[in-house]
């Protein structure tokens, strides 16, 4: 039953090598950071927000324009995850973004851009988001994006369509896009660039600019009122006009953030900045000055070449590399994760009340962010997995921090029994049907990933399957698995993801992991383990005609895959040996990490997609340790939901 001599030798160096990396990695203060990647969007985005202002960073803008350059495809144009399809909204992006920094328009790589851009219609099929970009910069008429009245700022929370019934994501980048669409001010364009090559008709003779993003009636219905708002919004009176811009700043300044930005991501910051500057905000203004300091901040060197961040994630990348470390040995008495710990605990939100309590007035705060400050928006998820590496580190010492997460995470689930990442009831669907969606992603309902670590985490603690918050989780993700017997990842790729999260979690609740539904992961997660022994899952999959999709296997998702076997009682079965040896043999980079160029986690679906450059680092090696512990103990049971 136990590993050989020679496994055993090459698993025990090549844990104490990724072990080493990864504590070399570690910040003195004790937290893990580690860059996180989207495609070129963001760059392309830092790259127009300096044109706009005309603020102009040439090194900075050589650099990203080089890193900009070198993820174009093959057939001319850039997509949303590495080895993907063509994206309409990032090739019109990057190509403008190139332009203003000064690449010939008859340069191949921009005749390759341009050509691919006009042979799928030109730049009016890009999203509503990149219509409003090219608004802003003239290059589109404003009635080519949706009406979205700043007036709604006035609106009464039980009204249809609110700030507060969107995800906090679409709330803080909404709320100075509608102070923008109100006021329409034009960038600055010093180098008066234009790109009107990528229209097949010209902007202005487009007669219909404007879709049903999801063919229901719904959403024919809301195209019907854009027509109505339109005629009407210029009779708006100004009086309650000002009102609604001023609301709209209060909000998005209450919630500035400091130097880490407003919901600390980057289209939110960009587009706070932008309103600023459109309201006549002095150069020198204290708030202007540092949004834009926190946008700056998202800039890294990344692997020889730089990019800009959608956002950070240290609160993220430390709870999950202190599990891992945890894993390998490490306790809590030692450096690495008692810093850890007591970083973490540092960073608890215990005095600010965010949004959520607009559903939750009387729960007290107690979560965690996913950047370093981000008091308004804790992110559940974040949370569970903080309040795993405390009470795993030290339960006692930890206890009150731990107590207050148990809290707020049991008083943030949903009627259905689940959890979103930052909202309670977060899902009105309806809402998907307006023009401005045509991106999908407003809303942020309860998911079974998310819900899979609020379950691990209770039940970690001690609540018990009978708990009711527990069983309620528990007959949520039952109720939420594919007919193929997996479970849909919403923050990682993909099925795999959702299918080892929510092994995990039936086995620390304490399931009977033979009943026939979990069976049913497991032989799922069987069925798709790849020829090489690993597994791997392709960003396409989020189109259910491509679900199954996998052009390579990764490091990530086959640990994930192996995690979640192990945890359903299979470290035994020989695809777990195969899964392992596939890790052990993986190339690795000089920083210890595996080699992982492909994007395995989501913002959000068929839309944006991340590269955690840590997940490479993390994953697999508690992977191989998990597996290490089970072979050599006497108990073959996986005792944590991470």
């Amino acid at each position: 039953m136990n590993i050989d001599v020679n496994s055993t030798v090459l698993i025990d160096r090549v844990i104490a090598e990724a072990a080493g990396a990864l504590k070399q990695r570690q910040r003195p203060d004790g937290h893990w950071v580690f860059d996180l990647e989207a495609d070129a969007t963001i760059p392309s985005e830092y790259i127009m927000l300096n044109h706009y202002l005309d603020e102009l960073e040439p090194e900075v803008e050589a650099k990203l324009a080089d890193y900009i350059r070198s993820i174009q495809e093959e057939y001319g144009g850039w997509p949303l995850f590495h080895r993907g399809d063509f994206d309409m909204s990032a090739t019109v992006k990057a190509y403008l973004a190139l332009k203003l920094v000064g690449d010939d328009p008859d340069a191949p790589h921009m005749k390759r851009a341009r050509d691919a851009i006009l042979a799928r219609g030109g730049a009016a099929k890009a999203n509503v988001f990149t219509r409003y970009a090219l608004a802003l910069f003239g290059e589109v008429p404003w009635r080519a994006v949706p009406v979205m009245p700043v007036e709604l700022m006035l609106v009464p929370l039980w009204f249809p369509v609110t700030i507060y019934r969107l995800s906090y994501w679409s709330r803080t980048v909404v709320t100075p896009l509608l102070v923008l669409a109100a006021l329409k001010p034009r960038a600055k364009n010093p180098r008066r660039v234009r790109i009107k090559e990528l229209f097949i008709t010209p902007p202005l003779q487009v007669k219909r600019w404007l879709n049903n993003p999801t063919g229901h009636w719904g959403g024919a219905l809301f195209l019907a009122l854009d027509k109505v708002l339109r005629v009407v919004e210029p009779f708006a009176p100004e009086r309650m006009r000002q009102r609604a811009i001023e609301k709209a700043v209060a909000f998005f300044t209450e919630r500035l953030n400091g130097e880490e930005g407003l919901g600390a991501i980057f289209p939110a910051m960009a587009n706070s900045v932008m309103a600023m500057e459109a309201l006549g905000y002095a150069k020198d203004d204290p708030r202007l000055v540092t949004a834009k300091r926190s946008i700056k901040k998202l800039l890294t060197p990344g692997e020889g070449k730089t990019f800009c961040q959608p956002c950070v994630s240290p609160i993220w990348d430390t709870g999950l590399a202190a599990l891992a470390m945890m894993e390998t040995g490490e306790t809590a008495a030692g450096q690495s994760i008692g810093g850890s710990c007591d970083w973490l605990v540092s960073k608890q939100i215990l005095d600010v009340k965010g949004d959520w309590v607009v559903k939750r007035p009387n729960l007290r705060p107690g979560g965690w962010a996913f950047q370093y400050e981000n008091a308004h928006y804790p992110d559940v998820d974040d949370t569970a997995v903080v309040g795993m590496a405390l009470h795993r580190a030290d339960a006692a010492r930890y206890a009150e921090p731990i107590s207050r997460a148990a809290e707020w995470i049991e008083g943030m689930q949903s009627a259905n029994g689940g959890w979103g990442a930052f909202d309670v009831d977060n899902n009105d669907a309806y809402l998907n049907n307006i023009p401005f969606a045509d991106h999908g992603a407003l809303l942020d309902p309860p998911t079974a990933d998310v819900s899979a670590r609020c379950i691990s985490f209770l039940a970690q603690i001690g609540h018990e399957r009978s708990h009711p918050v527990v069983a309620r989780g528990i007959g949520y993700l039952r109720r939420e698995q594919e007919a193929d017997g997996s479970w849909f990842g919403r923050w990682g790729t993909n099925y795999i993801y959702g299918t080892w999260s929510v092994l995990n979690a039936l086995n620390a609740a304490g399931e009977d992991m033979q009943q026939p539904y979990i069976r049913k992961a497991v032989d799922w997660l069987l069925k798709h383990q790849r020829s090489d022994g690993g597994w791997g899952e392709d960003g396409a999959t989020y189109w259910k005609e491509r679900r199954y999709e996998s052009k390579d296997s990764t490091p990530s998702q086959t640990a994930w895959a192996v995690l979640g076997l192990m945890a359903a009682g299979e470290v035994e079965h020989v695809a777990v040996k195969r899964g392992i040896d596939h890790l052990l043999a993986a190339p690795r980079e000089a920083d210890g990490r595996w080699k992982e160029p492909w994007f395995t986690a989501v913002g959000f679906p068929r839309v944006f997609y991340l590269r955690y450059h840590g997940y490479a680092a993390i994953f697999p090696l508690q992977a191989i340790a998990r597996y290490r512990s089970l072979k050599t103990s006497n108990t073959k049971t996986v005792l944590f939901g991470m």
